[in-house]
């Protein structure tokens, strides 16, 4: 695979210009990465499957693995999806657009490689002005998972993006960071009572507020090899980067000692060791490189740094990475941990005292 990578910079000045140009790649059947609110998308032509197939080719990402259709109205909802029902159009009416993902019975028009084999079909209806237009130009729905090689750090800027897929792509619009930072939370409505397949950019309580206490909350129980993947993020190894991530989890203070300790045992042995940290451990904790994740109370924070954090320190020559689990875990800071668990090879649980 040798595709010569376009790179759009976009702005106000050339923006319906850029818009145009990277449409028509995907009208061609052609794939282009783009940003979101939550992080950059590989997108294709969700009704062509042959332009489907390249985005699992390109990211080398398993074939009963669904993808994510993005569309730009949310009556296009009802092109794709059948037996919409009356939680789901709550869902859609209090978080589209946004970091929101609906899994629903499809229809025909959408092929199996995009489902993934499933009788169901996932839909979002991004934030993102860049997003919304190049899907209303392209004229179809858009499939896009993010754009990285499978298995790694997802992306938060073009840059990620080109490390990853230069070459195997057609082009990148550069839209600079995105907003979030983790993916969009992913529920499923094909049934009586929703249930949440992974925690996301919108926090499970402000779902739960909106679809009712009766909603099912998330597991990260691993999928089952002889599973179906009803969901992204699943079943397949994800968001890691290629050193070894520790990651620690417990109440503030204890979680601070303990990476101390580790670290103190990690230069006895004459082991680089690279952090992933909030502001507060970072201030007790000294080592060969570091990465703020933000206030540990601000969980918005550690997800806009979490896969930029992974990334760096990938690049830092480290021989470990050990990261801080003490994120305040509600809202957006659940996608935050579960990221993390998925990332890690390694998990050590700190309980209270």
């Amino acid at each position: 695979m040798n595709i010569t990578t376009e790179v759009f910079k976009v702005d106000s000045s050339n923006f319906d210009e850029t818009i145009k140009r990277a449409a028509l790649i995907l009208k061609k059947g052609g794939l282009v990465a783009f940003p979101t609110e939550t992080v950059y998308g590989l997108g294709a032509d969700a009704l062509n499957p042959e332009a489907v197939r390249k985005i699992f080719e390109a990211k080398g990402r398993p074939a009963d693995n669904p993808l994510i259709v993005h569309i730009a109205a949310k009556e296009h909802l009802h092109d794709l999806a059948m037996d919409v029902p009356a939680h789901a159009a709550g869902l859609v009416d209090a978080f589209w657009p946004g970091p929101l993902t609906l899994v629903l019975k499809r229809k025909n028009i959408v092929p199996d490689i995009t489902t993934g084999g499933l009788d169901t079909v996932a839909v979002r209806m991004p934030d993102n002005q860049i997003a919304l237009e190049l899907i209303r130009q392209a004229g179809t729905p858009i499939a896009a998972p993010s754009a990285n090689v499978s298995g790694r750090p997802s992306p938060t800027d073009a840059g990620h993006v080109i490390a990853d897929l230069a070459g195997r792509i057609d082009a990148v619009i550069d839209g600079g960071s995105v907003r979030i930072g983790v993916e969009s939370t992913v529920v499923d409505v094909t049934g009586d009572i929703p249930v949440i397949l992974r925690p996301g950019g919108i926090g499970i309580e402000d779902i739960r507020k909106c679809a009712g206490d009766a909603i099912i909350g998330y597991t990260d129980r691993a999928v089952g090899e002889e599973e179906a993947v009803r969901s992204p993020g699943m079943k397949y190894t994800h968001y890691s980067p290629q050193t070894e991530v520790v990651l620690v989890e417990g109440s503030g203070a204890e979680v601070s000692d303990r990476i101390s300790e580790l670290v103190a045992a990690a230069h006895e042995k004459g082991t680089r060791v690279g952090l992933l940290v909030t502001d507060e451990t970072a201030s007790h904790v000294s080592t060969d490189e570091m990465y703020s994740l933000g206030e540990r109370d601000r969980p918005e924070q550690a997800a806009r740094s979490l896969f930029t954090g992974l990334r760096w320190l990938d690049g830092r020559g480290v021989d470990v990475i050990i990261v801080d689990g003490s994120v305040n875990h509600e809202g957006v800071g659940a996608a935050v941990l579960n990221r993390l668990r998925k990332a890690a090879g390694r998990i050590i649980e700190i309980s209270p005292k």
